[in-house]
């Protein structure tokens, strides 16, 4: 008996496209993301398995639920001639994270704005009283307007940092020009309240921020002290290569606190009769934060208050 041999042919190799097809389905159902594609006509062409994890209803062929488009950000593309649509979704947990902060803070952007306005008022009230002084009291409510437009320029700027609309890191600046600047800019409102401002350190140092951001970061640090440190005391500005320390010799800060200082609105007992903000240095960290930057805080009561800005070498 005779057997005949046959050489079995290798299988016809995939092409490319379909290879390519195929590896873009696996990356983006293995994907961490919350991933959907959709077609020109807005039905589902895969999803990711967070996807489907998350969201009832979501098939091939088919429209995605609303919730999947409500949150989300969509990129649309041209491959083979067909139009598709890369929709990213946000995570819902970190959607109703961002709710509660974002109610939270409005919360506050209102009680922080009752309190001068309760003020304006009552003053208001008091100049139609038969002999009031008059020139005393509009005086004393353009100081409470005045307070007013401070917080809400800073709640617009913190707003605009946190949308990434202000390009905060932009090559590297030499800072101990911009401090003097500002040191000068201070001096009145420093003597006014028995501080000694200084701008110090390294005339070549330079930070890894726009002047802008410099000037922003310096002057809050500036008027933080004016307005806490106490009469009497020195507060310095010291630059140094891609580190910047604010640092005074006043009343310091209870151990109690000083984990909160840069909270939004978060004032110690004994300031919470300033007309700061309350949001000057919660505006220092995330500039710092956001250009890479690392903010801590020492302090003690009667021992002063140091803050440092420290950025990495890039």
């Amino acid at each position: 008996m005779v057997k005949r041999l046959f050489k079995r042919e290798p299988a016809p190799a995939e092409p490319e496209s379909t290879l390519d097809a195929e590896r873009g389905r696996m990356l983006i159902e293995e994907s961490r993301e919350i991933v959907v594609v959709l077609d020109a006509e807005g039905r589902v062409v895969t999803a990711s398995r967070r996807a489907r994890e998350i969201f009832d209803g979501l098939a091939e062929g088919e429209a995605p639920p609303d919730s999947v488009l409500r949150e989300s950000f969509a990129v649309s593309y041209t491959v083979a001639g067909m139009t598709e649509t890369l929709v990213y979704v946000r995570d819902p947990g970190d959607l109703a994270a961002y709710e509660e902060l974002r109610a939270g803070f409005t919360a506050s952007v209102s009680h922080e704005l009752r309190t001068p306005l309760a003020r304006l008022l009552a003053l208001l009230e008091s100049a139609t009283l038969p002999n009031a002084d008059r020139d005393e009291l509009i005086e004393s409510a353009q100081a409470e307007v005045r307070q007013i437009g401070e917080l809400i320029d800073d709640v617009l700027f913190l707003s605009e940092l946190e949308s990434g609309r202000e390009l905060v890191a932009l090559g590297s600046t030499a800072a101990l020009p911009i401090l003097e600047e500002v040191v000068e800019s201070l001096g009145e409102s420093a003597a006014r309240a028995g501080l000694t401002l200084r701008a110090e350190g390294d005339p070549e140092a330079e930070l890894p921020l726009r002047p802008r951001m410099i000037r922003v970061i310096a002057g809050n640090l500036a008027e933080n002290a004016i307005r806490y440190a106490g009469p009497g005391s020195t507060f310095a500005l010291t630059v140094r290569p891609g580190e910047l320390v604010a640092a005074d010799d006043g009343v310091g800060v209870s151990g109690d606190d000083l984990p909160r200082l840069f909270e939004r609105f978060y004032r110690a007992d004994r300031a919470r009769a300033s007309r700061g903000t309350g949001l000057g240095l919660a505006i220092v960290k995330h500039i710092a934060n956001s250009a890479g930057g690392t903010v801590e805080a020492e302090s003690e009561l009667g021992g002063g208050l140091s803050i440092r800005i420290a950025f990495t070498s890039p």
